[in-house]
């Protein structure tokens, strides 16, 4: 099972199939498959919309605290790990039978370290931020779901972003953007909003056929028991194999020097500053190369400002593109919904995704030289109409 946000369950689940993972099925947040080690070992570290890669190895019933406790005993827990290692447990809750995330976490940890100290007279220490074993148990009203965590650390954590702007959007999310656009990696990626980098990075990693999590430092599997070391070297090893020159054009914007400044050294950390350019210029100045690509803008929300203010923000944005954007397919996220119909053109598509906790529209603006079918420019005029 690998979890993802909302609205990249197809782009994953596409990803693992391309992987060679069987029996792949989408689901909400998340993509279960079946595959052998080796695939488990390439969901790691090929994977760009994955956030967490789980193993199930138990599933079963509890409505109490005491039926969760005994059904997580009964398990080998020796497998899994040894009495002087470490562990750490996530709860996920949705359940009448259940108050609290963190207390079936504490239950089933009590559990795991019951059953070493029963049998060796001394128990595993918890580490939650680094143990040799990290569990994950799930329940949805009285079903119980008990994986252990392959990944470890969050899989958006690609190891190579040190500073961050206010708000920076999740490396996860900004793959599964750029992926949803249908951007082949090649031609023009324009960002003209690029913040901290995480879209142009991506975007450069997408290009050079680069796996997401080459610059990660370890990752959960590595501390477990049946580690293979061999094969996690030829994983690796073919991955990177496949890195390739970019055939693309990237191109990332911003209007505030320090902003720019932090893009550049995570580009740096991420070894891709001969990939991507940067400028140092305001939104309505910009100028995207005139051959037409592929552009991702992830404007101010401004949920706190007046509509008239953001408003006017979001209407110069869609005059900018009417104006120097024609070739373009550009793509807006935003939350703020009044603020985006201000922007006065026509979705071709539109798609909701989340970005963090904020529920996001994503859509598509194509931009066309010359006239537009009739009938469309009518549909235009008419949203233009119902929009102020």
């Amino acid at each position: 099972m690998t979890k993802t946000q909302f609205g990249l369950e197809e782009i994953l689940a596409k990803e693992l199939t391309d992987l060679g993972a069987t029996n792949v099925e989408t689901h909400n947040r998340a993509v279960s498959f079946e595959g052998n080690k080796e695939i488990m070992y390439k969901a790691n570290y090929c994977l760009r919309t994955g956030l967490k890669v789980l193993i199930p190895i138990a599933k079963f019933k509890a409505k109490n605290d005491i039926d969760l406790y005994e059904e997580v005993r009964r398990i080998d827990w020796n497998e899994y790990m040894d009495v002087d290692g470490t562990l750490a447990v996530d709860g996920i809750l949705k359940s009448e039978y259940f108050n609290h995330s963190q207390y079936i976490g504490l239950k089933t940890k009590d559990a795991i370290v019951d059953q070493f100290r029963d049998k060796y007279g001394r128990r595993p220490n918890v580490d939650v931020d680094n143990p040799d074993l990290r569990i994950n148990i799930h329940i949805n009203k009285d079903d119980c779901t008990l994986s252990i965590d392959s990944s470890g650390e969050s899989l958006h954590r690609r190891g190579f972003r040190g500073e961050m702007t206010l708000a920076p959007i999740n490396e996860v999310t900004a793959a599964g953007m750029i992926l949803l656009t249908g951007w082949d990696g090649k031609g023009v990626y324009f960002d003209p909003m690029c913040g901290s980098g995480t879209l142009v990075i991506e975007a450069a990693m997408i290009a050079k056929n680069i796996p997401p999590n080459m610059h990660r430092k370890k990752f959960g599997f590595e501390s477990w028991k049946n580690f293979d070391a061999a094969l996690w070297k030829k994983v690796k090893d073919e991955a990177i194999a496949k890195i390739k020159k970019s055939e693309a054009t990237i191109i990332g914007g911003d209007s505030v020097f320090k902003v720019i400044d932090i893009a550049r050294e995570n580009i740096k950390r991420a070894n891709l500053q001969d990939e991507i350019k940067l400028n140092n210029i305001r939104f309505e100045e910009q100028k995207p190369p005139a051959e037409g690509g592929i552009s991702i803008l992830n404007p101010p929300y401004g949920e706190r400002l007046p509509i008239e203010e953001i408003g006017a923000f979001y209407k110069t944005i869609g005059d900018k593109l009417k104006k120097d954007f024609k070739g373009y397919n550009v793509w807006i996220i935003s939350s703020n919904i009044p603020a985006l119909k201000k922007i006065g053109l026509q979705a071709s598509k539109k798609l909701q995704l989340m970005n963090g906790a904020l529920e996001c529209k994503y859509h598509c603006y194509s931009i066309y030289d010359g006239t537009r079918d009739p009938k469309k420019l009518k549909i235009q005029e008419q949203e233009n109409e119902e929009n102020k």
